[in-house]
């Protein structure tokens, strides 16, 4: 990919992520927020959390399906922009719903199930997008580096638990979510098992072919050979 196309391709995602701030500023410009803005408000900026946690999660099984180079550069920026909102979600939570009552907070946070879950993801994202840098990736060493990101596969997990069991039973969407985000797990485990079964075999194809006898090297095997 160009360095040109490259440009375009992160400003039309970041085009794309902020349209839903904008729409919701734009709502609460004209009053459009409901009947209860506070849930609203809430619930719309922890939907595009999730919305753009499996956006995040998306590139790299598009990367597998379609051997394609592009998906790799939005990866990292829908993870921050994934941060950002889940931010501006517990913002809402945080100032708004409880206006830094820390004590019922907490006690929200041990009783609802939902809660708990949502708070695990978002403390599970804080040293992800702290480690987002090229910096941070050269500090970590890149093994390093990969094994803490691993912990976009719990975030996953625990984002569609905090959807499902917060969501009501007549709304769909939380399920629609919850399989796509299996769907994507499944293509990475069935990618790491393609491959490492291609290393073993690769492993196991070397000794089979054995190396070469002593004897057919050196000089007096080589003669008693042509002598034969």
């Amino acid at each position: 990919m160009s360095s040109r196309s490259r440009v375009a391709l992160k400003a039309a995602a970041w085009t794309l992520c902020l349209a839903p701030l904008v729409l919701l500023l734009s709502r609460a410009a004209t009053g459009d927020l409901s009947a209860n803005p506070i849930t609203f408000v809430t619930h719309w900026l922890g939907d595009w959390t999730f919305r753009l946690l499996l956006a995040s999660l998306a590139m790299t099984p598009l990367r597998i399906l379609f051997r394609a180079s592009w998906p790799l550069a939005l990866r990292r920026l829908l993870g921050l922009f994934a941060f950002f909102y889940a931010g501006l979600h517990f913002s809402i939570w945080l100032v708004v719903d409880h206006f830094f009552d820390w004590q019922e907070m907490g006690a929200d946070i041990v009783k609802r199930p939902y809660i708990t879950v949502g708070m695990t993801a978002l403390t599970l994202m804080l040293p992800l997008a702290a480690t987002s840098t090229t910096a941070a990736i050269k500090k970590l060493g890149g093994r390093n580096w990969q094994r803490l990101h691993r912990l976009v596969y719990v975030i996953g997990v625990c984002g569609a638990l905090h959807y499902l069991w917060l969501a009501k039973k007549a709304n769909p969407a939380p399920y629609y979510y919850a399989a796509a985000l299996a769907l994507l797990l499944a293509i990475r485990a069935w990618d790491w098992g393609r491959r490492r079964f291609a290393r073993l075999r690769a492993a196991t194809a070397i000794p089979a072919s054995g190396p070469p006898a002593l004897g057919a090297l050196s000089p007096q095997g080589r003669g008693q050979g042509g002598a034969r």
